[in-house]
């Protein structure tokens, strides 16, 4: 092999290098912003609500209620209290015609997964900023990132393609229920997480 054939060998290995860490990563997600701006910083300010679970809750037979039902928002929206076009927009898209929100959602688990909230705040008492993060102080809705082929979201996987400088929180794969398992002692089957 000559230099110069060397030398394009390698400069062809750097150029598919950065392209698949750089650019492949940019190009894999597409941007969505959400229905209407959030924040959840001032919900917890004005509002005096201090637990996720006040609009967050359980059901009664223990399943997780996700993102709260339009009644919900109604409760304090029924007619809009502020100046912001997100309120006009949740009160004359939503609320009037009682719609639900079509929120984007960023922790939707694949089809093969259970998951139970129930038991990992009740019975293991954790918080919601263990997985969570303190998104629940943020000042604005994030922009909602899908894979292009998986139809996941970004936050499924995390932001940091290799993981290896991942930030806590950043990621809902296999890998960090197990890690959290393996701090806490807990033993879990493949069917205790799969169907």
């Amino acid at each position: 092999m000559t230099k110069r054939s060397a030398l394009v060998f390698a400069l062809g290995v750097a150029v598919a290098l950065v392209a698949g860490w750089f650019v492949f990563p940019q190009a894999l997600y597409v941007r969505h912003p959400q229905p209407l701006e959030f924040r959840h910083k001032t919900h917890a300010e004005k509002s005096g609500v201090a637990e996720c679970s006040e609009c967050h809750s359980f059901g009664e037979d223990g399943a997780y209620a996700g993102i709260p039902a339009i009644e919900k928002c109604a409760g304090c929206h029924s007619e809009q209290m502020g100046e912001s076009k997100a309120e006009a927009t949740l009160v004359k898209n939503y609320i009037k015609p009682g719609q639900e929100t079509p929120w984007l959602v960023y922790s939707r688990q694949p089809a093969n997964v259970w998951f139970s909230h129930a038991i990992h705040v009740k019975r293991a008492r954790l918080q919601c900023t263990d997985c969570h993060s303190d998104y629940g102080q943020s000042d604005q809705v994030k922009v909602y990132e899908v894979n292009r082929i998986s139809g996941y979201s970004r936050d499924i996987w995390g932001h940091s393609m290799s993981r290896l400088r991942r930030a806590p929180h950043d990621g809902m794969k296999m890998s960090d229920c197990e890690g959290c398992h393996q701090r806490h002692n807990v033993e879990v089957g493949c069917l205790g997480c799969h169907e």
